[in-house]
């Protein structure tokens, strides 16, 4: 059998936004809204999440589920991948923090959406190659540094996103500290028995708040 076409990946990748799509519907009374924001919409089907996983598993990058990617860890099932970016709701103008590159997908996303990208990885393999991955992409903009990811990045904050791709038993304190008055971040929280999509919020007075959305499964957040 033939390998795949670009043309045959863009039919897959065009699938799996509508699957998304249908997932947000049936999801839309917990989410608050019936369907993702467009600019997220057009970034998914930009990227090439088929470049962004191990080779050998390119054909199945389009189905909705997550995908091994070595450590133990994967990439995420697209659906919260693309939930969690549009919840995080990144404009043009914003300087994004990203806590768990793996091999940059979501970071690629987020590029596509706001001014300024910085991802925090644990791995130092992962941050290797999603760095590699990334800029022949196209997306050398996108800043990362191998780090305790809970401790965000300092020297560069405030940020007006923050974005964890894996579990806190409770939001990191620097992440907090480091996130905009006005600012947003989304994250999992729990152990990994009981983990929930949450959506935290800093008021222009420094007032936060949280907002639990559906229960999640992510690998535990990871202390350098």
């Amino acid at each position: 059998m033939k390998p795949m076409s670009d043309k045959h990946l863009a039919v897959l990748r065009r699938h799996m936004v509508e699957v998304i799509a249908i997932h947000v519907d049936l999801a839309s009374d917990e989410i608050g809204r019936e369907a993702l924001d467009e600019r997220v919409v057009a970034a998914l089907m930009t990227v090439p999440r088929h470049l962004f996983v191990p080779v050998q598993l390119a054909p199945f990058a389009y189905q909705d589920t997550p995908l091994p990617i070595g450590f133990d860890k994967t990439i995420s099932q697209p659906f919260i991948a693309a939930l969690m970016i549009d919840l995080l709701a990144p404009e043009p103008a914003h300087a994004v923090l990203e806590v768990g590159t793996g091999l940059g997908y979501q970071a690629a996303l987020l590029a596509e959406l706001a001014r300024q990208v910085r991802s925090v990885e644990v791995v130092e393999e992962f941050a290797a190659e999603a760095k590699e991955r990334l800029d022949r992409l196209g997306y050398g903009r996108v800043r990362i540094r191998v780090g305790d990811g809970s401790r965000g990045w300092a020297e560069h904050a405030p940020f007006d996103r923050i974005l964890v791709t894996a579990a806190a038993a409770r939001v990191p304190p620097a992440l907090l500290d480091q996130l905009k008055p006005g600012g947003r971040m989304v994250l999992p929280v729990g152990p990994a028995e009981a983990q929930t999509l949450t959506v935290v919020e800093k008021g222009p007075d420094g007032a936060v708040s949280h907002r639990e959305v559906i229960p999640v499964r992510f690998t535990q957040l990871e202390v350098a």
